[in-house]
């Protein structure tokens, strides 16, 4: 199970990194207007999801990545304890989306967003790769979860 969380969780890491670097390596052309609701963008967040505590703050930056540093520490280590590959795979995907949003505020400050879908005028937060490999990771172990209770009810 230990050889999942590192090769996911490392695959997250380098795609959502390399996703990164191509954004910030092409500033000049962004804006780029993808589909009629979706745009490639540049967004800083200094924050947490939505932009909540997107202050430009040494002590936010700070207890926002100790945060983050003890929750992936968290996660490996209930991860180590799964007896279920898929479990171990769901955790190792939010590690590794978590991770690669640490990289970024210890390399750049913030972490770089670049996806945003839209509805007219109404935009959905900017996000990355990291952050859909973390909502897909809760998501899918939300879901295993449900199904094992379903299988298995406690009394």
């Amino acid at each position: 199970m230990k050889r999942w969380i590192f090769i996911v969780s490392a695959a997250v890491i380098v795609l959502d990194q390399l996703t990164k670097f191509l954004i910030l390596d092409n500033l000049r052309l962004l804006p780029i207007k993808v589909l009629p609701f979706f745009n490639v963008v540049l967004a800083w967040n200094r924050g947490i999801s939505f932009g909540l505590f997107n202050y430009h703050n040494a002590w936010v930056f700070w207890i926002l990545t100790t945060i983050a540093v003890i929750i992936v520490a968290g996660i490996f280590l209930y991860a180590l304890s799964q007896k279920s590959q898929k479990k171990t795979i769901y955790l190792a995907m939010i590690m590794g989306g978590a991770f690669g949003n640490i990289m970024d505020r210890l390399f750049h400050g913030a972490v770089v967003d670049f996806l945003d879908f839209h509805l007219y005028n109404y935009h959905w937060p900017a996000f990355n790769v990291a952050d859909s490999s973390i909502v897909v990771g809760v998501f899918l172990l939300m879901l295993d979860n449900y199904r094992d209770e379903k299988n298995h009810p406690v009394s």
